[in-house]
């Protein structure tokens, strides 16, 4: 069978690096694809914070229709977008391998941290690791690709905002006024490709199968099992972080109030022979330890 494979995905700059990145991938494997582009709700409603869109998958449940319509046959996802439960009959089909992790502040020059700033981000996670670190600053939303946020950095009177450093190094946009955030714990799985396909479809999965990066499977893995049972979905101010070096696995994990000021944080060292079911382990010692109360307070706080 020599079926063309129709790849889905985001029409951003990012997305769409991401998809061909796939696609070349496959090319080299000898199997023929075509990408197929949409815009998702995500990039479509830009005027509301992405906790108040109330959508589970904001990023991805165009391409889930369209892939259970027949319309596509896989979706390219960055992972950290991707609700940690799965529509029915969809499957993850490849993790690729991981990009960098961090997230990085690109700012205006001559940035003295400590005086009042206003810094900008999209994401609860980002903004109360940086209130809790800057408490004094202000924090404004930032909706918008990668390409559209740059540019209403540059149009504002905003001193700095915060990125996924792997999001800027793939379609070039790094710019020199950039600050490392490595205190900053990232979302779980992020800088992570994520390629899903539908369960039927053997084709397409042992095709794509042949891309996935087992080390990266097990360590997104764990850090989405440890979001899935604190129940914070793709928004929530929860950071996990799983590494594996000489045979071990290091996890870091992170829950903070929406403000900022209380920290919920665990890390932990594991063999690589005995990690199973780590991710939910850590975060039950988190919930634990205040994270269901804080966890609730949080959910009150974004229906409000």
């Amino acid at each position: 069978m020599n079926k063309i494979i129709r790849i889905g995905t985001r029409d951003s700059e990012l997305a769409m690096w991401q998809a061909k990145t796939v696609q070349r991938q496959l090319a080299d494997l000898g199997y023929k694809s075509e990408l197929l582009p949409v815009k998702s709700t995500g990039d479509l409603i830009l005027d509301k914070p992405l906790y108040e869109l109330g959508i589970t998958g904001v990023f991805t449940k165009t391409l889930d229709v369209a892939m259970i319509n027949g319309e596509i046959d896989i979706a390219v996802h960055s992972m950290k977008d991707v609700p940690t439960l799965l529509p029915k009959g969809i499957v993850e089909a490849a993790i690729l391998a991981r990009a960098q992790t961090e997230d990085v502040l690109v700012h205006k020059g001559a940035l003295q941290l400590e005086q009042d700033k206003i810094i900008a981000t999209g994401s609860l996670r980002r903004q109360a690791q940086w209130l809790h670190k800057y408490p004094n600053h202000a924090m404004v939303d930032l909706r918008g690709n990668v390409n559209t946020r740059m540019q209403k950095l540059k149009d504002s009177n905003w001193q700095g905002a915060i990125f996924a450093k792997a999001g800027l190094a793939r379609i070039g946009l790094t710019p020199e006024e950039t600050i490392d955030l490595d205190w900053m714990i990232p979302a779980p799985a992020q800088g992570a490709m994520l390629v899903v396909a539908m369960e039927q479809d053997k084709y397409c999965k042992d095709a794509i199968g042949k891309l996935n990066d087992k080390q990266t499977e097990i360590c997104v893995h764990i850090e989405r099992d440890f979001l899935r049972k604190l129940e914070g979905g793709c928004t929530a101010p929860i950071g996990a972080l799983a590494t594996i070096k000489d045979n071990w696995l290091y996890f870091e994990g992170a829950l903070f109030s929406l403000d900022g000021k209380k920290k919920l944080n665990i890390s932990k060292k594991y063999s690589l022979d005995a990690i199973e079911g780590v991710g939910e382990q850590c975060a039950a010692e988190l919930l634990a330890q205040g994270g269901k109360e804080l966890m609730e307070q949080i959910r009150s706080q974004m229906k409000n």
